[in-house]
């Protein structure tokens, strides 16, 4: 399905897309004794690119999900990728490549979430790789406009730690942060363009 979307580029993160070998900026949230999240800034440059290239091309789709014991359509667009296809973009395989060097895993698949608009978002949870993986990382890039993206202790109703990430931001999550934190992006009534987030996951290490 083509995505409906009121979008206007910003004027600060044209041109190429590039990503910052340095990590330059990166400071690392420690949540608790076992699980933390890396924040890094400006990551990718030339972020709306991207933006454009995954909104034109990528094959979109609405899944059904259970909420509240109801089959309802998922408040998002999701598309993916294995980074062995052949028609993986070339940036998302790149972005693969250095996780993998810097955090040594194996990076092997992108999964993108678009939030149309303020009322699109995702509840509380933790990834579910957590289930078949001991301590697996997830990185996620995000494109377009800024949500909030909020992280609280499972079991707890507490927000612990609020960053807002666009415009190329990157977020690491890893440690026991899939088991033992729960993450969100709620809903806005305010006024908001639409955002991607470019997920990415590791099957193994390396």
């Amino acid at each position: 399905m083509a995505p409906d979307l009121a979008w206007q580029p910003s004027l600060l993160d044209g041109g190429e897309p590039r990503l910052d070998v340095s990590y330059d900026g990166l400071r690392r949230i420690v949540l608790d004794d076992r699980s933390w999240v890396d924040y890094c800034p400006g990551w990718l440059a030339g972020s709306d690119s991207v933006f454009e290239l995954l909104a034109s091309t990528a094959r979109w789709q609405q899944r059904r999900v259970t909420m509240w014991d109801k089959d309802v359509l998922e408040p998002r667009l999701t598309a993916g990728w294995s980074t062995d296809a052949k028609h993986v973009p070339p940036v998302l395989a790149e972005m693969c490549t250095l996780l993998s060097q810097r955090y040594a895993v194996d990076f092997d698949s992108v999964w993108v979430n678009l939030y149309r608009d303020g009322q699109d978002s995702v509840a509380w949870h933790g990834d579910r790789n957590r289930l078949v993986m001991d301590r697996p990382m997830v990185a996620t890039v995000s494109l377009g406009a800024r949500r909030r993206f909020l992280l609280r202790e499972r079991g707890s109703a507490r927000i612990a730690h609020e960053l807002r990430p666009g415009a190329g931001d990157l977020v690491v999550m890893g440690g026991e942060c899939q088991k033992e934190w729960e993450h969100t992006v709620p809903k806005t009534a305010q006024p908001v363009g639409p955002r991607m987030s470019v997920t990415i996951r590791h099957s193994t290490g390396l």
